[in-house]
């Protein structure tokens, strides 16, 4: 990803994050985990996010559904009730005593649901009819996989009502102490789905022109901006990624129109988003695919349009992400499977220590502790022989 040129900097320069000072450019990247049991984070929640956290080190929590309708998976945490926001108060306060700072991601993944994760048995919602195809299967509370059902198309009157959700939802984030919110609208979830051609068939505003299809996320920013202040506002994208069958048939003509228009927002607020967080396309469901200059030209050509901080996420190792940094191809790392298995990443990535291996088998399981608290620390013996 590198070239030529270097500015100089590492994953362990200081970074300005609008007004967050970042000691390092290791983000936590939000990872969805299924151990928030009744969709209310639990005191594990506290201990894994306490454990990855540094000071000045900035987290991005798992997908939080801002709604009972939002889940795609059992398990996972929301942030509509009282009783979750007081959950996730312990969560944050556990957090900034490390010094971290850490964002809550808002995930309504629309679609890719299942009527048993539904609110009485209902169909989900998403810009279409149809279904997510048969090679794709939902995981469900006992432990077994379906086939993703048939979804229901939202009504245009309908779609300001899952903005109000995410509005709300952004005002219960920070008063739970969070330091700020990300949207996301990636990997095939719901504003992925008003997005992507592949599946937006919409013939009303929300649908058919670019313009169109970016008019959910910009409504949804908007109001979230509006609500809490933009520096406080983040949005993830993934225009190149085909997860959930998100397939567009102009990537890079997507993402400059939506980095065209939080551009153009942030200019009418007068205030930059937090970040642009951005997945590049070595991301796919089976595994990393190899690196080459066509991805490298796809990032940077974002990166270069979008005015203002800019993470990119995917596939990254330690090695690539110093390259990445240091050619100034962004701004900022996350970090995914690599956090999972290493809760103290950042020394071993400072250290170039070697790292604990990841059990995929534990991801996406309601245990407390196994695969997912109980990853080994480097021991003192370790940190001295560096």
């Amino acid at each position: 990803m590198a070239d030529s040129s270097s500015t100089g900097l590492t994953l362990f320069s200081p970074y300005k994050m609008g007004k967050f000072n970042l000691s390092h450019r290791v983000v936590l990247a939000p990872m969805t985990r299924c151990r928030a049991l009744n969709e209310v984070p639990q005191p594990s929640l506290v201990e894994y996010y306490s454990q990855r956290s540094t000071p000045g080190g900035f987290l991005i929590t798992e997908g939080t559904s801002p709604s009972d309708a939002s889940a795609g998976f059992p398990h996972v945490p929301g942030i509509y009730t009282d009783e979750q926001v007081e959950a996730w108060k312990k969560v944050v306060d556990a957090v900034h005593a490390k010094g971290g700072i850490i964002f809550c991601q808002l995930w309504h993944v629309g679609r890719a649901s299942h009527q048993v994760l539904q609110p009485g048995g209902g169909s989900p919602i998403s810009s279409t009819n149809n279904p997510i195809s048969k090679r794709w299967k939902v995981l469900l509370p006992d432990g077994s996989h379906d086939a993703y059902p048939e979804p229901r198309r939202l009504e245009t009157h309908e779609i300001p009502q899952i903005v109000e959700q995410y509005r709300h939802a952004a005002l219960n984030a920070i008063r739970a102490g969070f330091d700020g919110i990300e949207i996301h609208s990636a990997h095939g979830y719901l504003i992925d789905q008003f997005l992507k051609d592949g599946i937006n068939d919409r013939t009303d505003e929300y649908g058919g022109s670019l313009e169109n299809r970016c008019k959910f996320l910009i409504e949804t920013v908007q109001a979230v901006v509006e609500a809490v202040g933009a520096d406080r506002v983040a949005v993830r994208i993934s225009p190149a990624i085909d997860h959930l069958d998100a397939i567009d048939s102009d990537p890079i003509g997507l993402g400059l129109a939506v980095i065209e228009r939080v551009n153009k927002l942030q200019q009418n607020v007068g205030s930059k988003l937090a970040y642009l967080h951005v997945t590049q396309p070595r991301f796919a469901a089976q595994g990393q695919v190899e690196f080459d200059q066509d991805e490298a030209r796809f990032m940077r050509t974002l990166r270069n349009a979008y005015e203002g901080t800019f993470m990119a996420s995917g596939g990254f190792t330690r090695e690539l992400g110093m390259d990445a940094v240091a050619s100034g191809d962004t701004d900022l790392v996350s970090y995914g499977r690599q956090f999972i298995s290493n809760p103290d990443l950042v020394l071993r990535f400072k250290l170039n220590a070697p790292l604990n291996k990841y059990n995929r088998e534990t991801f996406y399981t309601h245990d407390p502790v196994v695969g997912y608290t109980d990853y080994p620390f480097l021991n003192s013996e370790s940190v001295n022989e560096n």
